[in-house]
């Protein structure tokens, strides 16, 4: 017969309120059982109040992280615990360079080019969640959906001002340059986000075009002032090779065998 622990008892009525109006959510929750433990183990008062604010410290660490990681609005969730630094193209030790992060540090971009399916993306969105666990900001889009916020404020002449809001992120990410035609307000907006970042925030992109071919995408002068700014202070990261996806779908590791 399995014997039950039994459940800590409540708090004082008067600590649970002064808890409450001090918003420490976290020390409220593990004071029972904190205090229990105490009490059975006669620890020594400097011992509880560690405990407790180390409970609380923690639990404001995981709920800022929730909150980056969901302002960053990332596609997919993955991280480097997925990723296989030997399938990618890119040189081992760049790849332990970028993962240090000094580069945000120093306000330098990242250009990642290459063709499809070359762990461009996986490798944009591993770094930047990388980013977010050590406590930096970061902001995802897609060229479209730049080019969406910046006809949407266009509207209300707030253009610059909705620039500024992204730039309050450490490092912002722009995904899948190349892949379909670039509109006006997105070429515009490209181009206002890296000349408002050029040397005080860092600017990641993966494109399947090198910078030099943008023109191709882009009214010329527009492309010129854009890659000028991006590539002055950027690591510029060439992948190549099959694609990875395709790959896996040729093998059959794209899904779960069917049995």
């Amino acid at each position: 017969m399995t014997t039950r622990t039994p459940a800590a008892p409540p708090l004082d009525e008067e600590l649970e309120r002064l808890l409450r109006r001090m918003r420490l959510p976290y020390i409220r929750r593990a004071a029972p059982e904190v205090l229990a433990t105490a009490k059975a183990q006669r620890w020594e008062p400097a011992e509880v109040l560690r405990v407790l604010l180390a409970e609380e410290v923690a639990g404001r660490d995981r709920s800022a992280l929730t909150t980056r990681r969901a302002k960053a609005g990332f596609p997919t969730g993955k991280t480097f615990d997925a990723w296989d630094p030997g399938v990618s193209s890119i040189p081992a030790p760049t790849q332990q360079a970028l993962r240090t992060l000094e580069w945000v540090a120093r306000h330098e971009n990242l250009v990642v080019c290459g063709p499809a399916g070359t762990g461009k993306t996986f490798l944009l969105e591993a770094l930047g969640q990388q980013a977010v666990e050590t406590g930096l900001h970061v902001a995802w889009f897609t060229l479209e959906s730049l080019g969406v916020l910046i006809r949407r404020h266009r509207a209300d002449d707030t253009v610059t001002k909705a620039i500024s809001r992204i730039l309050r992120a450490d490092l912002v990410v722009v995904d899948d340059i190349g892949l379909l035609p670039v509109g006006p307000d997105a070429a515009e907006g490209l181009y206002r986000l890296v000349d408002a970042a050029y040397e005080k925030h860092s600017v990641a992109i993966s494109s399947n075009l090198h910078p030099a071919g943008f023109d191709e995408l882009m009214p010329k002068t527009l492309a010129t002032a854009t890659v000028d700014r991006l590539l002055h202070h950027a690591h510029l990261c060439q992948t190549s090779g099959d694609s990875i996806r395709l790959s896996q779908a040729l093998t059959g590791k794209g899904v779960i065998a069917l049995n």
